[in-house]
């Protein structure tokens, strides 16, 4: 993809479960901070969401479990916008050990734009798909 967006988080011991590893969910909550902060730095900033034009719900998340995270281990995560629809978009991610490099979780985000009153869906407004329009590669 040609413009990802990439931050290393660290796996607390609360982001694990008794078996000692990472509490399957957090893989998305990891993900989901992530592209938070990449939409924030594409000017969508979600700390004031009174201010934006529109909301965006999460639709669907998938993930594929690859490898287990455990506690201390330092988890790259990068995310990446793959489709853009009229009122939609579909960004991916990858969670990688910092480590070793070993692949740990791969998956995505549905995400529907929302009209801030009727709760309706909405077109993506312009200068937000302009510039994630510039993230997706050219094979798109």
């Amino acid at each position: 993809m040609d413009r990802s967006y990439q931050e290393t988080l660290r796996v607390r011991f609360r982001d694990t479960d008794a078996q000692g590893h990472m509490f399957f969910a957090n893989y998305l909550v990891f993900a989901d901070e992530v592209t938070g902060n990449f939409m924030k730095e594409l000017g969508f900033d979600w700390s004031n969401p009174d201010s934006l034009p529109c909301y965006v719900f999460t639709a669907n998340a998938s993930c594929d479990y690859l490898r287990e995270c455990l506690c201390g281990d330092d988890v790259s995560v990068e995310v990446a916008y793959e489709r853009i629809g009229n009122t939609s978009a579909t960004v991916g991610f990858s969670m990688t050990r910092v480590s070793d490099s070993v692949a740990l979780a791969k998956g995505s985000f549905a995400q529907v734009f929302v009209d801030r009153n009727t709760r309706k869906p909405t077109p993506v407004p312009d200068f937000l798909r302009a510039m994630l329009s510039t993230s997706l590669s050219e094979s798109d």
